[in-house]
This record gives structure tokens, sequence and C-alpha cells, in this order.
């Protein structure tokens, strides 16, 4: 039996910029807990509109992003909207779906990185 990846890594197509110009896009996530589904609730900015709810979420669980020090919902509002596309289709894959991916070394330069493999088994 494997041991259970509990956190991935990403590239944003586009990438985040900061206030000083900065470009982030290597970042990771981690798996969610039900405490990050539940506690947003109560945050008044997701009663008062609930598709604020998904920028909580994922300010939880995006770990890093470039070399900010914390992502908050400040910085997932920043995102171009292609990038958040991508972060909620990631969050998704990973936390219901299983991510289907398998770590690979590239021969080269030794660099690793995570692969996403299909399964078209009975599709």
């Amino acid at each position: 039996m494997g041991v259970l990846q509990t956190e991935y890594e990403f590239i944003l197509p586009k990438g985040y910029v900061d206030d000083e110009g900065n470009l982030h896009k290597n970042g990771k996530m981690r798996l969610s807990t039900a405490a990050d589904e539940i506690l947003p609730m109560k945050d008044p900015r997701v009663q008062s509109n609930p598709a604020y709810l998904t920028v909580i979420l994922l300010s939880r669980v995006v770990t890093g992003l470039g070399n900010l020090k914390m992502v908050t919902p400040k910085v997932i509002e920043g995102l171009f909207s292609g990038d958040f596309s991508y972060l909620q289709e990631m969050y998704s894959r990973v936390n219901q779906n299983g991510a289907n991916s398998l770590k690979a070394v590239c021969p080269k330069c030794e660099h690793t990185f995570e692969m996403e493999v299909s399964s078209n088994q009975g599709e």
C-alpha cells in the first residue's frame, strides 16, 4: 500500500503578479480537510457572497506560491481568471477524484516533476 500524497506542486498558466511586479507561478496545494470546507461558511464575506467561498478555500489549501510569505484571500483575488480556474479544477481533481499523476525525473537535468496519467479504462 502506497503513502497518501497530501501536497501537490503546480505551475500557474499565467502567474500571479505581486505589488512589486514580481511574477509567481510555482506553487503547492495540499489536500483539503473538513475544516477547510466548513469554517469559511462562517466568514461574513462568504455569507454575503457565496461565490467568495472558493477564494477563501483556495487561500487555505494553496500552501505556497513563488516566494510569497503567505497566500491570502487578497492573493487569490489577484489571480488572473485563467489561473483561478486552473486552481479550482486542480482542487476538484485532487480532493474529489484523486490525482492521477506520477513523479518523473528529467533524464538530462534530473529535475523531479509530476506527470498526469489518464486512465481510459472502460470509457
